[in-house]
C-alpha cells in the first residue's frame, strides 16, 4: 500500500477500533399522517409496517416498471411519523416521486433540513452510554459495515469521546462494506438484483403485499436473480488507485466498470466497486485499464472486509 495520510490512517482506526464520527452528506424526508404507514408500505419493498417506533431499515424506492429511484432507509420515529433519508442530491425526487404516488392519501411528505452524523467503532456504544441528543433520531447503520449508530436530526453535535473524521476514511469503509450509493453504484437505470443479493436481502421483503415495482424484483428473484451484470468487490494488485470509471478486463475484453475506488488500510492496497457483466464470477483475475494506466486486480465477493 503507498504512503498515506496520518489523518486517514487515524480516521480509519477510529472508525473502526475506536469512536469516529462523520458527518454525512445525506438528504431527509419526512412521511406523516394517520395513513402514512401503509402509504409507505405501498411504494417502498421493504416492510415498513413491521417496524418498531425507532426501529430503521434500508429499502428501495421503485419506478412503476422496477427500476431504482433511490436507495434510502426508513425510520418510523413516532407513531405516525416516518424519517426517509438517502444519499444527497437524491432527497428531492424522493419527496416529488412519493407526492405524485400519493392522490387522496392522508400524509404529508416534505425535505427537511435534517442532517446525518455516522458514530462508528468499537466504543460507540460505551461512548453514547453518556450522550444526550434530545431532537434526534438514533437509526441503523450498514448491515457490514464496522459497529455504530446513525443519528439523523436538525441539531445534533458530535459526542465527547469521538473522533471527528473525513469523508475520505468513510469512502474506504462504505466499499470495504460493499454499501451500494446513489449516483455511484445505483441510478434510475438500475435493476434492484443488480446491487447484489446482500442488498437485496436487506432491502426487499418478499412477504408483505403489494408495491410498486415488485413485478420485476420477484420475477427476477423467482428465475435465481439472473440479470445483465452485478456489483462486485475489487482488490487492486498495485499500489496504483485507479480512476472512478475505469474498466475491468478480462480475456481482453471489457466486462464492467469501477464505480468507486479508495485506498484501504484494512487490505492494505486500493480497492473499488464494480459493475461487472455475468461472464465472470468471483474470485476471478482482472485487469483494471484507463488512459494511461493498468493494474492487476481481483474481483471478490463482498464485504472485501467483515467485522
Amino acid at each position: 500500500m503507498r504512503e498515506t495520510a496520518p489523518d486517514f490512517v487515524g480516521d480509519c482506526v477510529y472508525l473502526r477500533q475506536e469512536a469516529g464520527a462523520v458527518w454525512l452528506p445525506r438528504d431527509v424526508v419526512h412521511v406523516s399522517g394517520p395513513e402514512a404507514g401503509e402509504f409507505l408500505q405501498g411504494q417502498l419493498s421493504q416492510d415498513v409496517l413491521k417496524l418498531g417506533i425507532g426501529e430503521g431499515r434500508f429499502s428501495l424506492l421503485l419506478q412503476p416498471q422496477g427500476k431504482v429511484d433511490a436507495f434510502l432507509r426508513v425510520t418510523r420515529a413516532a407513531g405516525d411519523l416516518y424519517v426517509l433519508d438517502t444519499d444527497a442530491g437524491w432527497g428531492e425526487r424522493v419527496a416529488a416521486r412519493l407526492n405524485r404516488f400519493k392522490l387522496r392519501t392522508k400524509a404529508d411528505i416534505e425535505q427537511v433540513p435534517w442532517r446525518c452524523l455516522a458514530l462508528r467503532g468499537d466504543r460507540v456504544q460505551e461512548l453514547l452510554l453518556e450522550a444526550t441528543d434530545p431532537g434526534s433520531l438514533r437509526t441503523a447503520p450498514w448491515p457490514d459495515g464496522p459497529r455504530g449508530v446513525d443519528v439523523l436530526g436538525s441539531r445534533q453535535m458530535i459526542p465527547h469521546g469521538f473522533r471527528e473524521c473525513g469523508l475520505d476514511a468513510w469512502e474506504a469503509l462504505r466499499i470495504e462494506s460493499g454499501m451500494p450509493k446513489m449516483g455511484a453504484e445505483l441510478d434510475e437505470s438500475t435493476i434492484p438484483a443488480e446491487a447484489g443479493q446482500p442488498v437485496i436481502d436487506r432491502t426487499v421483503s418478499f412477504t408483505k403485499g403489494c408495491y410498486t415495482g415488485q413485478e420485476l424484483v420477484a420475477r427476477i428473484d423467482s428465475r435465481g436473480g439472473n440479470v445483465p451484470r452485478h456489483l462486485w468487490g475489487v482488490v487492486v494488485g498495485t499500489d496504483v488507485l485507479p480512476p472512478v470509471g475505469a474498466r475491468v478486463v478480462a480475456d481482453g475484453r471489457d466486462i464492467g466498470r469501477l464505480t468507486s475506488v479508495a485506498e484501504s488500510l484494512e487490505r492494505r492496497a486500493p480497492v473499488a466497486l464494480a459493475l461487472v457483466g455475468r461472464a465472470a464470477q468471483p474470485p476471478a483475475e482482472v485487469t483494471i485499464a484507463w488512459d494511461g494506466g493498468e493494474a492487476p486486480a481481483q474481483l471478490q465477493t463482498l464485504p472485501l472486509v467483515r467485522r
